[in-house]
């Protein structure tokens, strides 16, 4: 778990550097707004990032008419606005932009028994999606291809680091192999970032049971 939370750091300093992908900006806004201690981190690296621009030394760039127009013709993002006051709460801001829909009306799709998925969005290397499982489900044994994040929003998850609850980010990579468990007392609701495939892994039977909910 440890890796986990150093990998997490690592996470927010890209955000606030603005240089990870839209919905993994997303995940990490979102999980910002759940997470307290979190946002004091990027506060700070901001407060940080913010001294090295005052105290470096100016340099000339080119074609700065050119580039300030650029700036203020592109269209304005959305991610960050507040949400009205007939929103639904459960969602943070960030995602609730994101995913264009209050969680009352989420248009899910039954991905396998007891696992429901809504792809938000989806192309060749990748996959941003809210995941919802009844309590005490299991997700087949898999390993990872690359990078896939996932934010708990409600309820908790289980693997052989630990717990995730509430606001927590899973960072999962090459090096990880697990089987997902949610909590048997209640459902579990995430948002999944997939950067690359996953692929099943372990033994047939488990595999298969896991699919089928068993």
């Amino acid at each position: 778990m440890l890796l986990n939370l150093e990998r997490l750091d690592l996470l927010v300093a890209h955000y606030v550097a603005g240089c990870l992908p839209e919905p993994a900006h997303i995940l990490v806004g979102s999980h910002l707004e759940m997470q307290p201690s979190s946002a004091r981190l990027a506060d700070r690296l901001d407060d940080l990032a913010g001294h090295a621009l005052d105290t470096a030394s100016p340099s000339t760039i080119s074609s700065a008419d050119e580039r300030l127009k650029a700036i203020f013709e592109s269209p304005r993002s959305e991610s960050n606005t507040a949400a009205s006051a007939g929103d639904n709460p459960t969602l943070p801001h960030f995602l609730r932009s994101y995913a264009g829909a209050d969680l009352d009306h989420v248009p899910w799709k039954t991905k396998l028994p007891g696992l429901k998925q809504h792809v938000i969005e989806k192309n060749a290397g990748m996959e941003a999606s809210l995941l919802w499982a009844r309590p005490g489900r299991a997700l087949p044994h898999h390993r990872h291809k690359g990078l896939e994040l996932t934010l708990v929003l409600q309820g908790e998850f289980r693997d052989h680091r630990g717990a995730f609850n509430e606001g927590d980010v899973s960072v999962a990579d090459e090096t990880i192999v697990h089987r997902p468990v949610a909590s048997i007392d209640r459902p579990c609701l995430c948002f999944s970032v997939l950067l690359a495939p996953i692929a099943l892994s372990g033994p047939a039977f488990r595999v298969a049971a896991d699919i089928l909910g068993l």
